[in-house]
């Protein structure tokens, strides 16, 4: 199995995926499911490809399926989903094939990927991740894009060609 299905078929992966998406039942705003995390690596990609980063796709893809993986316990306890999903993608990369290096990599994104700052994106995966992210967002489709607490300087109003 490849590297990034070692990750989808994990047990732990699939129990935090299945929590974030019954802690998300009914929420008006953006979710944090199987279908935003692909979207973060398709974009990632996308620009990784454009901006000849040369970043491996299972790398992106990885790190893009795991980047809000703490997010039910952000829900839940109030932990920082960076910090919470740092600790569970730890845990899911053991059971990978990842090498010690790239799972640093990963778990770099996974912990960094809101606090990276503007002038350290360039050439990252986390600063891919982080881009990939907001990029990801339609706020300028949504229907809760009013009652949204996000500033307008965080959301994504744009089309990027």
């Amino acid at each position: 199995m490849d590297r990034v299905g070692q990750i989808m078929t994990n047990p732990l992966y699939k129990d935090t995926m299945e929590k974030i998406r019954n802690c998300e039942k009914g929420r008006i705003f953006c979710l944090h499911g199987l279908q935003h995390s692909l979207d973060v690596a398709r974009i990632a990609y996308i620009i990784n490809l454009e901006e000849e980063m040369h970043i491996k796709k299972d790398l992106i893809y990885g790190a893009a399926l795991l980047h809000d993986i703490g997010r039910a316990s952000e829900y839940t306890d109030g932990i920082p989903h960076e910090e919470a999903g740092y600790v569970l993608a730890q845990e899911i990369l053991k059971q990978t094939d990842y090498d010690l290096e790239e799972q640093q990599e990963i778990l770099e994104a996974v912990h960094f990927h809101r606090r990276i700052p503007d002038a350290q994106v360039q050439g990252t995966l986390s600063g891919l991740i982080k881009k990939a992210d907001k990029l990801s967002r339609l706020c300028f489709d949504c229907e809760a894009e009013e009652e949204c607490f996000w500033p307008d300087s965080k959301k994504n109003k744009t089309i990027v060609v």
